[in-house]
């Protein structure tokens, strides 16, 4: 996982308004990517609904708010459209992102294990070094302590 300070990890994968997206298409401005587990469950559309009713906040920092998941373009479609997203989501389907970025990691739930992704967000500066991260993150409070740290940019 990348660490405060370390150049954000480059990427290229298709999102909903862009067939590719890349980490260098932001450079310039503040990027705050999201790394959830599924589009559609209680704590990701949460999550989701937060960033998205601080977008004024995120647009008055100059920044773009991305979010990352392993769901196909079109549960990415349903999922924005359903609740109204007004970013981005990039489909990952092929997990180089999210191996890149270390969310990709072993959990247990109910005694069983598998592979899934931590919740996790990384706020990229400008320059394109990570600016602060968090993870794993819990949702109650995290796209305010996210807004606070993007603003003191």
């Amino acid at each position: 996982m990348p660490q405060v300070g370390e150049q954000a990890p480059a990427f290229k994968s298709p999102g909903l308004d862009n067939p590719a997206i890349t980490l260098a298409q932001y450079a310039g401005q503040p990027v705050v990517l999201f790394f959830y587990p599924k589009d559609s469950t209680p704590g990701c559309t949460t999550e989701a609904c937060d960033f998205r009713d601080n977008m004024s906040r995120v647009q008055a920092a100059g920044a773009v708010v991305i979010g990352v998941s392993r769901d196909s373009l079109k549960r990415h479609e349903n999922f924005r459209k359903k609740n109204s997203l007004p970013y981005d989501l990039l489909s990952d389907e092929s997990g180089e992102v999210t191996e890149a970025y270390g969310v990709w990691q072993e959990k247990k739930n109910y005694g069983k294990t598998y592979m899934g992704i931590v919740r996790s967000t990384f706020l990229i500066d400008s320059s394109g070094q990570i600016a602060a991260c968090w993870s794993p993150v819990r949702v109650k409070g995290h796209v305010d302590a996210v807004m606070d740290a993007l603003e003191s940019l």
